[in-house]
């Protein structure tokens, strides 16, 4: 009798195995970038904690949903989501909030969204001069509903330097209104992380003072110290 029963639980497992082995595979991908709606050019985006894509899939009630990471150069992409419609909306953006988009995901949907920015760091120039990284920059606050919270140069052996992933940075706290900012790093201060002769990134990056929000950034700067 045991025998039998031990016979029939071998055969109930190899039947799920054969259904989970027959489970259709995602076949959906999604992608795209976050443009300033402005300037045309991607909104640049923290590695970490950044930029989210929200989507919800239709047909589920309730629905988990699932959420793509945007990457540092503004970009997204998820070639693992099942062919279906979807809510889709960002998340814990750096620019002002956007309405929620129905898209029909199919085999490769390209969905890109224009964007304005909390913040956009303009004249940017940064050079090594006198044994400092000096960056001058001008910030243009897009939003006036609350102030700058934080300005920073930040700096990283790979070009996603930001504030949750810079080896050195310096930053101001509610800085004043300025047409121009300037800000350093002394090389000689931190030579135990920045070393004589090796190429690092800087990035510069502001952040407005409202919930959730986060760091408006230019593209990184190659500099050999």
């Amino acid at each position: 009798m045991n025998k039998l029963k031990y016979i029939f639980y071998i055969a109930v497992i190899a039947l799920a195995s054969c259904k989970l082995d027959n489970y259709e595979k995602p076949t959906g991908s999604l992608s795209g970038k976050f443009i300033d709606e402005e300037t045309g050019e991607l909104v640049q985006q923290e590695i970490s904690l950044g930029t989210m894509v929200e989507l919800r899939e239709h047909g589920y009630n309730p629905v988990t949903p699932q959420n793509i990471i945007v990457q540092p150069d503004g970009t997204y992409k998820n070639t693992q989501l099942f062919q279906a419609k979807y809510s889709v909306v960002p998340t814990k953006g750096n620019f002002m909030p956007i309405d929620t988009q129905v898209v029909d995901v199919k085999s490769s949907t390209e969905l890109d969204f224009k964007v304005t920015p909390f913040l956009r760091i303009k004249d940017i120039n940064i050079t090594k001069q006198n044994g400092k990284v000096v960056a001058k920059f001008k910030v243009e606050q897009v939003y006036t509903g609350a102030p700058i919270l934080a300005i920073g140069l930040f700096a990283n052996k790979f070009p996603m330097a930001g504030r949750y992933s810079a080896l050195v940075f310096t930053e101001t706290i509610y800085p004043p209104s300025s047409q121009e900012y300037t800000m350093e790093l002394d090389i000689a201060g931190n030579s135990s992380i920045l070393k004589a002769g090796q190429p690092y990134y800087f990035r510069i990056g502001a952040i407005i003072d409202v919930p959730e929000a986060k760091y408006n950034y230019t593209t990184a700067v190659r500099i050999t110290l």
